[in-house]
């Protein structure tokens, strides 16, 4: 850096007083830290919607909604759309078929007219719903089976 001018008109290197800031990487991202993809509330969106992420829905969908994480339908959410994911929360409005693997939650203010097919589910006092809801539970993990050897018969 370099001061103006100095007194008799010639530039000067100015020196450094205040220490610098040592800026680091930050720590690399962990299995807790989830990306999310967001849909806004002045968006409009047609078509097919294929992701891993978690993924926010607060403006409006046509089409299909796939999740591997889960899928949140906010207030201003308005989705006419089959939804498939591992978990769902509805806020706002939807009109579509839902499969979770895992729990579905309508929430006070939500709306769902549509059938369900889930392992779980939590309607709030509020929340409406019309369709049906088809309970699904998980199969367990497969056990190791034993072998039985018989013992060779004597003739």
């Amino acid at each position: 850096m370099w001061n103006k001018r100095e007194e008799n008109g010639t530039a000067r290197p100015e020196t450094e007083t205040a220490p610098r800031a040592i800026v680091t990487n930050p720590a690399p991202a962990t299995a807790s830290t989830r990306a999310t993809a967001v849909i806004g509330a002045s968006m409009l969106m047609k078509g097919e919607i294929h992701t891993r992420e978690e993924l926010v829905v607060d403006g409006e969908v046509e089409g299909l909604l796939e999740s591997q994480s889960s899928i949140t339908i906010g207030p201003n959410g308005k989705v006419k759309a089959n939804i498939k994911a591992r978990e769902v929360a509805i806020f706002g409005v939807v009109k579509g078929n839902i499969e979770v693997s895992e729990k579905i939650a309508i929430r006070e203010k939500g709306s769902l007219i549509g059938d369900i097919k889930t392992a779980g589910i939590s309607i709030d006092d509020g929340a409406y719903f019309k369709g049906s809801i088809d309970i699904v539970r998980p199969e367990p993990a497969p056990r190791a089976r034993a072998t039985v050897v018989s013992a060779p018969s004597e003739s």
